[in-house]
């Protein structure tokens, strides 16, 4: 039997409920005709025993979200648990918490806190927040990131850029930094999800890509502050990769290799964006579709048309994921950016 190892950071995906209904989403139970298995939801008590299963794996950092996390009856008792079971491991990395803050009250922002949770905000335009959510409530976040600062919690301010908020993409990272976000991390949108009934509305095209990049930098410099980009941009989609000082790029894939993903029903898939289940938190082995965890882990997806290019070894030609989505295979290319 082949011995799978597991990367040292995990995104717990502690429920599939939300309040918005955002139209980038890409969860892939809220696809349009999803096949995936929503199963029950673990316990708060399944999920403190899978928190041991991956500590003993060596698994050392931990992101939880959703859904909506602060949906998730008992999710509290779940991250004073990573905490405390941290700490007997010596481990004191920071939990990130990702959240629309549609439920925050000031009482959990101090329980961040004390428990050393890096929490992150989602502000999907100012002006066209409801058009992307569903929800009114972009006023809501930024107050969030106002009193998270009072207290001395550090927050980074989640963009997903679509071409339906690129144009307002300046005023939107101003407002998350000026009202308290210490850090900003965009991700282009990504067809996936929910998102696959809306690419044609969302998706950027390669020169707003670009300038996505150019408004991040110029903001980033203004507030002498830094980004990153969380989804993968392929390096020849890029005009001038040398410039950018602020705002990091990502050319490639961290999935099952950086971090990998368990769902509210304890199913394990490479990444959040992937609906490709490879195992579960509670069986032995742990991985059982070994070729396709192996195809992530070992980079073994670069496309043909990437096969002769001199930068394949620091680049994956885009997000295999989409690639898999729209074309049946992560070997094929990613056509939400290369056209």
């Amino acid at each position: 039997m082949k011995i799978v190892h597991l990367p040292k950071s995990v995104a717990l995906e502690l429920t599939y409920r939300c309040n918005h209904k955002c139209k980038f989403c890409s969860c892939p139970w809220y696809a349009p005709n999803s096949a995936y298995p929503k199963g029950d939801e673990l316990s708060v008590r399944d999920w403190t025993k899978a928190v041991d299963i991956l500590y003993s794996k060596g698994v050392e950092s931990f992101s939880i979200s959703g859904g909506e996390i602060l949906l998730k009856d008992g999710f509290e008792t779940i991250l004073r648990y990573i905490r405390l079971e941290g700490e007997k491991r010596g481990l004191d990395l920071p939990i990130v918490l990702i959240s629309n803050a549609r439920k925050m009250t000031e009482n959990l922002l101090h329980l961040f806190k004390e428990l050393n949770v890096h929490l992150s905000m989602s502000l999907p335009g100012y002006e066209t927040f409801q058009e992307h959510t569903g929800i009114d409530n972009a006023d809501g976040v930024l107050h969030w990131f106002q009193v998270a600062k009072s207290i001395g919690l550090k927050t980074t301010l989640n963009v997903t850029v679509t071409k339906k908020n690129y144009d307002e993409l300046f005023q939107t990272i101003s407002l998350g930094l000026i009202n308290g976000a210490e850090d900003v991390l965009l991700n282009r949108f990504l067809p996936g999800g929910r998102g696959l009934s809306y690419i044609d509305e969302l998706r950027l095209t390669p020169e707003q890509v670009n300038g996505m990049l150019d408004t991040a930098e110029e903001v980033l410099n203004y507030a002498n502050k830094q980004g990153h980009v969380g989804t993968e941009i392929p390096i020849c989609a890029i005009d001038d990769i040398g410039k950018y000082k602020h705002i990091h790029i990502g050319y490639q894939c961290a999935a099952a290799k950086g971090f990998f993903v368990v769902d509210p029903a304890g199913n394990i898939r490479t990444c959040n964006h992937s609906p490709h289940i490879v195992g579960h938190i509670f069986e032995k082995p742990i991985i059982k579709d070994v070729s396709y965890w192996n195809m992530f882990a070992k980079s073994d997806y670069s496309p043909v048309m990437c096969s002769g290019c001199k930068m394949i070894k620091v680049c994956d030609c885009g997000c295999r994921e989409v690639a898999n989505i729209l074309h049946g295979s992560p070997k094929e290319k990613d056509s939400s950016i290369i056209e």
